[in-house]
């Protein structure tokens, strides 16, 4: 499955974004997917994580409550919204596919898509 990431932007603190990861390829319902982000200077970390039908989401701590990943099987695409962003969310922020069903570990996950830069200004 291949992978498209798009979304990315400079917002101010306390604004919003929505990225979006558009699959191709493979059936993409045969995929759970998960977002992770990169910080300048730091390592990959999770952020969010959907089930192939939607019905499972699990967010890092440090996204919880303010993030929402969805997907649309019909559309072969999955979502982030991010609100009350705020300047420790500037990263780049990449999607990622696995049939081994929805997990918060980069190592669960086979395929991944070009990063969107998200940079937060305070």
């Amino acid at each position: 499955v291949q992978l498209q990431a798009s979304g990315g932007g400079l917002v101010q603190a306390g604004g919003s974004l929505r990225l979006s990861c558009a699959a191709s390829g493979r059936t993409f319902s045969n995929y759970a997917m998960g977002w992770f982000r990169q910080a300048p200077g730091k390592g990959r970390e999770f952020a969010a994580t959907i089930s192939r039908s939607g019905s499972t989401t699990e967010y890092a701590d440090s996204v919880k409550g303010r993030f929402t990943i969805s997907r649309d099987n019909a559309e072969n695409t999955v979502y982030l919204q991010m609100n009350s962003l705020k300047p420790e969310d500037t990263a780049v922020y990449s999607c990622a596919a696995t049939t081994r069903g929805w997990s918060k570990y980069q190592s669960a996950y086979g395929y991944w898509g070009q990063g969107t830069q998200v940079t937060v200004s305070s």
